[in-house]
């Protein structure tokens, strides 16, 4: 395997920030530091990391991104922070915006959908606090259920200036084996330029015990064709993957689910494309 670019990794200590969700998920509720990854990579050519915000309570939002910004003094490979803000408060969420430049690694922002009810994402608070994103230069990764795409797709459309990432290909209903209306539904997100997708977290939104690389495969390729090779990133979504695989077997199905690509194109896949739109070193 060459060089890896991994645009979805969490790193997280429950003695030092408050995660009230992992509460209820009592496998993964530790600390899970740069030395457990390593630990977990070493096959890998693992080159540069992109964290990503862990829903700690919003209180804590700033100290996660300074935590983060310490990691990387002894890890490098740490190149860039998607950090947490409020942007449901509309115009009000500049003054955190405003607070994340003082850390430069910071290069996106998430706000997470997936656990909001329908429409929140459209209420004029968000969308405004989402259109601040470019005066920033920051990036938006939308963390949705595929139910929430119709939603999103109405969002995007209204921010033509930000850049876009869509986490866990939409997290498409992979245990049920559903593919529409998630299928157009990613067509139609996919026509907008300015929106990439992650290949992330398919794994735990397939059957955790006994998924199989086929289940996966319709979902990866339908991805891929509607993306195409410039807006697709590998990543790993660890340590919250460890729920039904392991980091370097995650790695491995995706290598082999893309075999037929060309190796340019799964040079920008695992490596490239995530360095562009995270704007790495």
């Amino acid at each position: 395997m060459n060089a890896v670019v991994d645009s979805h990794i969490h790193f997280w200590n429950p003695h030092e920030l408050q995660y009230d969700w992992l509460t209820s998920i009592p496998a993964i509720n530790r600390p899970f530091l740069p030395s457990d990854l390593a630990e977990q990579s070493t096959t890998v050519n693992l080159q540069k990391i992109v964290f990503v915000q862990c829903d700690c309570i919003p209180a804590h939002s700033l100290k996660e991104v300074e935590w983060v910004t310490d990691l990387a003094q002894a890890e490098p490979r740490i190149q860039a922070i998607v950090a947490f803000a409020p942007l449901e408060k509309g115009a009000a969420a500049r003054e955190h915006l405003q607070a994340l430049t003082a850390y430069p690694l910071v290069k996106g922002v998430r706000r997470l959908i997936q656990s909001e009810g329908a429409g929140f994402c459209l209420q004029p608070g968000f969308v405004t606090g989402v259109q601040l994103l470019a005066e920033f230069n920051y990036s938006f990764d939308l963390c949705i259920f595929h139910y929430q795409l119709s939603d999103v797709i109405k969002l995007v459309e209204q921010c033509p200036q930000v850049s876009f990432v869509l986490d866990h290909l939409g997290k498409p209903a992979i245990k049920a084996h559903l593919l529409d209306p998630w299928r157009e539904e990613i067509k139609i997100l996919a026509s907008f330029p300015n929106v990439a997708c992650k290949l992330s977290g398919a794994v735990t939104e397939a059957d955790w015990q006994h998924w199989m690389p086929a289940d996966l495969q319709p979902y990866i390729d339908h991805v891929l064709e509607s993306f195409g090779p410039d807006r697709v990133m590998y990543g790993g979504d660890w340590p919250v993957s460890l729920l039904a695989t392991t980091y370097q077997a995650w790695l491995k199905t995706l290598n082999a689910a893309t075999g037929e690509l060309s190796a340019t194109t799964k040079e920008k896949l695992f490596y490239q494309n995530a360095c562009a739109f995270y704007r790495l070193s």
